[in-house]
């Protein structure tokens, strides 16, 4: 079965007073139709810059190299105007925060109605009955009222339904969600990817899920990639991952939560800190910070290696 999504030898760089900040280095993977893949690492791990490179949504200051192919059509080089048409319709995008994701001065239905318009040949009333449709299944009470209600009388949780349900109006067949849950409270969290869970199914829709949590992600994902300093440091199956990490970095990220068992509470932090991205190292970008590091991880680039099916980790310390 062909990938909906193939991303191959993706760089992406920006120019700064300091010279170039390299926050993507090399980054592959393929998503299959109707899966749901992670990108998970700390802040400054290159995982948005990665989706906002697969939307078209960069700066035009930035420099874009390799391949991102969406059902076979390559996206990289395509005008703003040639990706306005692919947006909203081919592929989505729920954003981290749900109020600057909307525009304040027009009503959650008026912003729901123009993507219709722009993306389908429905009439307005069409659009305005999909509208309060797409309300209700995401669980907005009483759609046909609230539709006429603007952003700021939304709560956050409610806000980010309504930007859910704006990513699923045109039915794509890929959805990007860039932290979708991190500014909302811990039952919020729970709401919200529940939705997201029951509306991949009834869908049929491939995710990316972005987030700096894992345990956000092991119930809702099918694959997981580990970024680190714009790598993927490692990937498989979020179950495989997760029981039997190989990275000395997805190791340490999954003890970097409190045990709330314990007697006292203790985390148990990754030491050093992130990667100077200004700089691009000849071997493991993880050697600064890396207990197990041995002498030629320095200077050697440690590449993926596969330790069962599926399973891959990029480290000279588990070869």
């Amino acid at each position: 079965m062909s990938p909906i999504l193939s991303v191959n030898d993706l760089h992406v760089t920006f120019p700064s007073e300091a010279g170039l900040v390299w926050a993507v280095r090399g980054l592959s993977f393929d998503l299959a139709p109707e899966q749901t893949m992670a990108l998970v690492g700390e802040s400054g791990s290159g995982k948005s810059v990665t989706s906002l490179a697969i939307m078209g949504l960069l700066a035009d200051s930035a420099r874009i190299e390799g391949s991102v192919l969406l059902d076979g059509e390559e996206l990289l080089g395509l005008t703003d105007d040639q990706m306005s048409k692919i947006r909203g319709k081919r592929i989505a995008m729920v954003f981290q925060d749900p109020l600057s994701a909307l525009t304040p001065v027009y009503t959650i239905g008026d912003q729901i109605i123009e993507t219709l318009l722009i993306h389908s040949e429905m009439s307005k009333t069409e659009a305005l009955e999909r509208t309060i449709d797409l309300l209700g299944l995401v669980g907005i009470p009483d759609p046909k009222t609230r539709a006429k209600a603007f952003p700021f009388e939304f709560s956050g949780g409610m806000r980010q339904r309504v930007n859910i349900a704006m990513s699923l109006a045109c039915r794509p067949k890929l959805v990007i969600a860039d932290e979708p849950v991190t500014a909302l409270d811990v039952m919020i969290q729970a709401q919200i990817l529940e939705l997201l869970h029951s509306l991949r199914s009834s869908y049929n829709l491939s995710m990316i899920m972005i987030s700096h949590d894992l345990s956000v992600l092991s119930e809702l994902c099918d694959k997981i990639a580990i970024m680190y300093a714009g790598r993927v440091v490692e990937y498989g199956a979020v179950k495989k991952v997760i029981k039997n990490p190989k990275h000395p970095y997805t190791f340490r990220l999954m003890n970097s939560y409190p045990n709330i068992y314990a007697e006292k509470a203790f985390i148990n932090g990754i030491p050093g800190y992130p990667p100077n991205l200004l700089e691009k190292p000849e071997g493991c970008p993880f050697y600064a910070r890396c207990e197990e590091r041995k002498a030629h991880c320095l200077n050697q680039k440690p590449e993926p290696t596969a330790f069962e099916q599926g399973h891959y980790a990029a480290c000279h310390v588990q070869n």
